[in-house]
């Protein structure tokens, strides 16, 4: 199934850098690109687009302007030179964002991101890319707090936790509290390292020292698994149990 996609950016090199990326995915079909977001409008109602790569700052109208625009916008997938300006779309529940120049190794997260968006976080194999790819050692989390934007580097995540529109990212050393919907935040996580075990909870996998059917252990503290992540835990966590069998 093709992607079909928009790219949407003031900068004639960086919509090239995209398109050059883009054309390492079979799966993604490029229907038109845009210089601005008025163009990227009209664009959007002549056509359907089931993906817009978009730069955040742009002159008139912004990335974030066009998105909030959109009754129904497609995935969205922000792009920007500033770091600071990243984290205005995570209210926009998109997949993800790209700081510029953008890397081949970094557009394919994004887009192994969207793929399991499209097909329900199953496991699948349908991105072959052209090139050998290998996963940076270091990603990191970015939340606006207090006016600033602080880097946090997944690697020290022990578990995130929600608290209705707000969450609290716990670290080893310290925790951060923010205005943010957890469901956007599982988005910018990278997905084989991270996993939703209750609406209110997110955990990297690593970190679980033990397991129980009705919570795991992560640096000595139980973090409950919610009734409809039971199944995926028991799989991932003790996948030679017989589920059916395991108590509340």
């Amino acid at each position: 199934m093709a992607i079909r996609t928009l790219i949407v950016d003031d900068e004639p090199h960086a919509i090239n850098i995209l398109q050059k990326h883009a054309a390492h995915i079979p799966d993604l079909e490029i229907v038109a690109t845009c210089n601005n977001a008025i163009k990227a409008f009209q664009a959007l109602q002549n056509n359907t687009i089931d993906l817009l790569f978009v730069d955040i700052k742009m002159p008139g109208l912004s990335g974030t302007d066009l998105v909030r625009s959109l009754k129904r916008p497609p995935m969205i997938v922000f792009t920007t030179a500033y770091q600071e300006y990243a984290v205005d779309g995570f209210d926009l529940n998109a997949i993800d964002y790209l700081l510029k120049p953008v890397s081949l190794k970094r557009f394919l997260q994004a887009i192994d991101k969207v793929m399991h968006f499209v097909q329900g976080n199953k496991k699948q194999e349908t991105i072959t890319p052209a090139l050998p790819v290998k996963v940076p050692a270091d990603q990191f989390l970015y939340l606006r707090i207090e006016r600033r934007v602080i880097k946090i580097n997944t690697k020290d995540i022990l578990w995130i936790e929600s608290f209705k529109d707000y969450i609290k990212v716990i670290t080893k050393k310290e925790s951060y509290h923010t205005k943010q919907k957890i469901s956007v935040t599982e988005k910018l996580l990278p997905t084989d390292e991270f996993m939703r075990i209750h609406r209110s909870f997110i955990i990297p996998v690593n970190r679980v020292e033990a397991y129980h059917p009705n919570h795991v252990l992560i640096a000595g503290n139980k973090i409950p698994i919610g009734r409809n992540y039971k199944v995926s835990c028991a799989q991932k966590f003790n996948p030679e149990s017989d589920i059916s069998h395991e108590s509340e």
